[in-house]
């Protein structure tokens, strides 16, 4: 098994490699290009023009590798469904906002129903197919507490927590890349651990494809993601934690992605009800770059403190 996840993480590298290559210009032909927060950084603005909806190029290279690698389980088309369906929902988003030049894209009820839609799906699956039970285990404890039809309520917000705040995170080079890179390698593991090869293979697959991507990503950035790459692997990442039966383990495996929600969240409630800002800017990566940090500092700073939160939250589940 350890040799098939090799080939398997390998194979994804390399196919996304090959896509950004030969998909890069075809994003440029069709002026597919990302915008820019004229009330960001400044820096920022020499991104304009840059290519986005990259995110294409991970979603596919995972398609095939994981229709080569991965058992032909329930378990792996459900986490193909939700992430595929999230890269539906950023393509859609990216496309009318990059192609179609319309700056408002989907709007946030088109985006929240397709989500309730996809969420019901995959909980449906879940519980009725896979017998996935409705518990819910606290970390640090042998406690673990059956919520009933509420975790239905909870699966929800998972997936709409988690694709929102990875989205949230993709706001510099290579930042929800190589962030992303660190919990999918903690839920391969886990997936080796809980015997749950579809989980290990999605994983691994997972991470190649960011890993490939971020060859093209990283500083200075030739593509984004996109809401397509984000959405996507928010889906992904809230599909395999509720498989694994670690809903509360992904807030200490996505520690970086919770953090840039976080900062959002208290960012705009002390505005609204202060009219004070806690931060210079959010979310919390722009508060460094304002503060004096260079992008590059900024996210190496948070690709160490991901890979710390992986290893923190395996050694909880270990000593489960």
């Amino acid at each position: 098994m350890t040799m098939q996840l090799l080939w398997a993480f390998i194979t994804s590298l390399v196919i996304t490699l090959v896509l950004g290559k030969i998909g890069i210009p075809l994003l440029r032909r069709l002026h597919a290009q990302q915008s820019i927060r004229e009330d960001g950084p400044q820096a920022h603005l020499a991104k304009a023009g840059t290519p986005t909806m990259g995110g294409l190029f991970m979603l596919l290279a995972m398609v095939i590798s994981v229709l080569i690698f991965s058992p032909f389980h329930m378990a792996t088309w459900v986490l193909l469904f939700l992430t595929l369906g999230h890269g539906l929902l950023g393509f859609l988003d990216d496309f009318i906002k990059s192609v179609k030049k319309r700056n408002l894209g989907l709007t946030a009820k088109q985006k929240l129903l397709g989500q309730i839609i996809m969420s019901a799906i995959f909980c449906y699956i879940a519980t009725e197919i896979l017998v996935v039970p409705t518990t819910v285990w606290i970390p640090l404890t042998n406690i673990t507490v059956d919520l009933g039809w509420f975790y239905y309520v909870l699966v929800f917000v998972i997936i709409v927590g988690t694709t929102n705040a990875v989205n949230l995170t993709d706001g510099l080079d290579g930042l929800a890349a190589g962030t992303s890179a660190a919990a999918a390698i903690a839920y391969t593991v886990i997936g080796m651990l809980a015997f749950q090869t579809s989980v290990a293979f999605f994983g691994i697959v997972l991470c190649g494809a960011v890993l490939g991507f971020l060859y093209f990503n990283a500083n200075p950035a030739k593509v984004f993601m996109g809401d397509t790459g984000s959405l996507a692997l928010g889906g992904a990442f809230a599909g395999m934690a509720i498989l694994t039966k670690t809903e509360l383990l992904l807030i200490i495996i996505g520690g970086i992605f919770v953090m840039e929600a976080l900062s959002v969240i208290i960012q705009v409630a002390s505005f609204k009800t202060r009219g004070v800002r806690v931060f210079k800017m959010s979310p919390i990566h722009h508060h460094f770059e304002l503060s004096g940090w260079s992008e590059q500092k900024v996210v190496s700073r948070f690709w160490l403190g991901s890979c710390v939160f992986a290893v923190i939250g395996l050694l909880m589940y270990t000593l489960r």
